[in-house]
Formats: C-alpha cells, sequence, structure tokens
C-alpha cells in the first residue's frame, strides 16, 4: 500500500514551504479586498464626474458581486480539472486587465462591464486560494490557515480606503483603479515563483508527471519522497459532471446544507457592511460617526477572523463557528438600542465586525474539508456563489422593508435571527464519506 504524504501532512509539523504557499493565498485576499470595495471606495467621485443617479451608481456598486459570483461558480470548478495554480493566475490575469481598463472606461457602461469582468478574477482567485491555504495546512493549523485568507481581505479593504483618499485627492478617482491593477499584475511573478500546485489535485487527476512533482513538493516540505502515488478518489471525467457529483446521493444532503449556511451568512454579513453606517444615521448620530462606525467593523473583523483561526487551533472549528454566529444574533439586538451612548455604540460595532467577519472566515475554512479533492474547488466555489447571492439580495431587500416602514432596530433582530438559523444548521453538516469502490466504478461508467 503506497505511503499517503497527505496524511503525514494532516498530522506532522508545518513546514516553512507550507507556510509561504498560505501566506502567498494571504496576499491574494488582501488584493481582492482592494479590488471587491475600489467601487465603494470611488463612488462619489465617479457619480460626480459621470452625473450618475443613486440607481446607476447601485448598479455599478452591484456589478462586482455579480462577477464574483458568476467567477465562483463558473470558474473555480475548473480548477478541479486543470489545476488550482494555473487557474488563479488566469484570473490575476482577468483581475489586472479589469482594474487596469477600469482606470481608462469613459462612460458607466463600460465600467460596469469591467466591473463584472474584475468580480469574475477575484471569484475564482477567493475560491482556489483558500482551498491551497487549507489543502497546504496540518489539521490543526487548516482554521487559522484559512482564517487568515479572510484577514487578508479586511486588511486590504481598510488599507484600499485609506489609499483611495489620499489617490483621489491628489490624481483622481481613476488612479485607485490603476493602482489596484499594478499592484494585482505585480502578484502574478510571485505566484509563478512561491505558490505550488494543490498535492492534492495532482494525487486526483495524475498530470503528466504526477509522482514527480509531488515528490519534489515532498521534499520542499522536508518530507520522504513516494515510492508511488496511493489510491485517488475518482474524480469526474469532464466539467458538468463536477456539478453533478454535488448533487448525487452521497453529496446532495451536505451541498445543499452547506449552500443555505452561506447564503444566510452572506446575507447577514452584507447587510451588516452595507446598511450599519446609514442605519446608525437613521438611529440618530451623525453622517461622520455612522461613517465611524462602519469602518469599526472593518477593524473588527482583521482582528475576527485571526482569532477564529486560533480558537479553532485549540477547539473544533464547528463549535467555535457556531459560538460566532449565536454572539453575532445577541450582539445585533443590542446594538441600535446602543447609540444612545457613543462610545458603547462603537464598542458594540467593532465586535459585530469581529464575530460577523469571523463567521465567514469560519465558513471559508470549513466549506474545503467537507468534500473530496475531485470536487473539492467545484464545491467550495459553488457554495461561495450562492452566498454572493445572498449578499447580492439582502441590501436590496433591506432598503425595500425600510422603505414599508420597518425599523433599524427590527431590521437588526431579523439578521441576528438569520445568524441563530445558520448556528442551527451547522449542527447538521457533516463531510462527504467517500464513496466505495463499486460506487466509483457505476459513477465512472456513468461518465
Amino acid at each position: 500500500m503506497a505511503r499517503s504524504l497527505r496524511a503525514e501532512l494532516d498530522t506532522g509539523r508545518m513546514s516553512g514551504f507550507q507556510w509561504t504557499a498560505i501566506a502567498v493565498c494571504w496576499l491574494l485576499n488582501v488584493l481582492d479586498g482592494f479590488d471587491v470595495l475600489v467601487m465603494a471606495f470611488t463612488g462619489q467621485a465617479v457619480q460626480s464626474e459621470w452625473g450618475l443617479s443613486g440607481a446607476q451608481l447601485g448598479l455599478l456598486l452591484s456589478a462586482g458581486l455579480v462577477g464574483m459570483a458568476a467567477g465562483s461558480m463558473l470558474l473555480a470548478p475548473w480548477a478541479d480539472r486543470i489545476g488550482r495554480r494555473p487557474l488563479i493566475l488566469l484570473c490575476l490575469v482577468l483581475a489586472a486587465a479589469g482594474m487596469l481598463l477600469s482606470g481608462i472606461s469613459q462612460s458607466m457602461l463600460q465600467l460596469g462591464m469591467l466591473r463584472v469582468i474584475t468580480g469574475i478574477g477575484i471569484g475564482g482567485i477567493l475560491a482556489s486560494s483558500n482551498v491551497i491555504a487549507s489543502e497546504y495546512a496540518s489539521t490543526r493549523w487548516r482554521g487559522l490557515a484559512v482564517s487568515l485568507n479572510s484577514t487578508g481581505y479586511a486588511i486590504g479593504a481598510t488599507g484600499g480606503g485609506l489609499a483611495a483618499v489620499v489617490l483621489i485627492d491628489q490624481l483622481g478617482w481613476r488612479s485607485v483603479f490603476l493602482f489596484g491593477g499594478v499592484c494585482t499584475a505585480a502578484l502574478i511573478p510571485v505566484v509563478l515563483l512561491l505558490l505550488p500546485e494543490s498535492l492534492d489535485f495532482l494525487t486526483t487527476r495524475r498530470p503528466a508527471r504526477a509522482l514527480d512533482r509531488v515528490n519534489a513538493l515532498a521534499r520542499r516540505m522536508r518530507r520522504e519522497p513516494l515510492e508511488a502515488l496511493p489510491a485517488a478518489e475518482a474524480a469526474p471525467a469532464h466539467m458538468g459532471a463536477g456539478f453533478v457529483r454535488l448533487l448525487a446521493a452521497d453529496h446532495r444532503r451536505t451541498t445543499l446544507l452547506l449552500w443555505l449556511l452561506f447564503f444566510l451568512a452572506m446575507a447577514g454579513f452584507y447587510f451588516i457592511t452595507s446598511w450599519t453606517p446609514t442605519l446608525l444615521t437613521e438611529a440618530g448620530l451623525s453622517a461622520d460617526q455612522g461613517i465611524t462606525g462602519g469602518t469599526l467593523l472593518n477593524v473588527g473583523g482583521i482582528l475576527g477572523a485571526a482569532a477564529l483561526g486560533l480558537l479553532a487551533a485549540r477547539f473544533t472549528l464547528r463549535s467555535v463557528l457556531m459560538s460566532y454566529m449565536v454572539l453575532t444574533a445577541v450582539l445585533l439586538a443590542g446594538f441600535i438600542a446602543s447609540t444612545s451612548v457613543l462610545a458603547v455604540a462603537f464598542l458594540l460595532g467593532a465586535f459585530i465586525g469581529l464575530f460577523a467577519n469571523g463567521c465567514i472566515a469560519g465558513l471559508y475554512a470549513l466549506a474545503p474539508t467537507v468534500y473530496g479533492p475531485g470536487v473539492r474547488t467545484t464545491g467550495v466555489g459553488t457554495a461561495i456563489g450562492i452566498g454572493r447571492i445572498g449578499a447580492i439580495i439582502s441590501p436590496t431587500a433591506a432598503g425595500a422593508l425600510l422603505d414599508l416602514g420597518w425599523t433599524p432596530q427590527v431590521l437588526y433582530f431579523v439578521v441576528g435571527g438569520i445568524f441563530v438559523a445558520a448556528a442551527a444548521l451547522l449542527l447538521l453538516v457533516r463531510p462527504v464519506t467517500a464513496p466505495s469502490p463499486a460506487h466509483q466504478a457505476a459513477a465512472a461508467d456513468q461518465e
């Protein structure tokens, strides 16, 4: 029986090479945080220059999220066929081109289309980089590795906002897109030099010289080379089969529960990040105080994702994630009522950001662990794409409910209920069990 390098990595000490791979994934998420929110940073300047209505600006703000959903669901599955690393490189080219061309766009239509292209690239990067970070981490540090990716996203969003203020004041809004495009393009050689291909992809898909490539990785991780590749899970033979496998009898329950979890958590998270500054103002705070409250959400998010990873190294990821969801709900219930005391409102805002961001980081860490390597990126990418649908719908739905007379307090109660429901669903999610050899042979015959 062939030795399993995967099992050795799961239980052994982390090497510097493994941490380097995780660090590159973190850098990818820093750039993603900037690229995703660049429209929010430049929205007012774009609206002023082109005389856009609020609805038109809203379409531009949503375009990137639409692209991310498409990228996660349509591009990410290719990583299970051609490799995680090649797909990340392709998506970096797409995102860099979208950002650079956005800097010279001449109309709302051009900018909107380029935001979709940028979002498609980012969607593919997010799904693939989280999978690589998960696969190169040991079982003990896997939660931290993927959670650190989420801190990169929050850091990119926060740092991007600060950079945008300086760039817009000195060079105009186009310079923000150009800056982001140059930084994104600069990561291409970093990925080429430092980001390895997924070990699980090599052992599952068995591309040319797979054993040599696995052994080259083993040596860099200070492991003994293999004499032969271990038995692998049967991989889907074509693209459509990957999606079909997610809804096959042995995967369906886990897949549907994971989709619903991502939908609920991202709907709640994007309501919080999109509406909090405005709702704080409606609750009696000044516009500047509302913006400050929104900024504290991102600051808290940086700490929350990192804390979740550290806690997951000591306790089970499921338990930590459930605790985060319940605490988010409790804090949301008292948030608007706290606005009478500004310091308390800001403190609660920071803690809401801490736990809400941690919920998303936890789901990103959980998703790769429930699927086998043959459909792992397809499963993670599709779940993220479903979650993006919730992210697109929830801010719009909240606006409609406010127009119907709902108060901020009631909205936060409802969103708190969403996080409680997600915590309950989490109890039902279980990893997909490996199919029997007979089942694999039957599936291969059908494909």
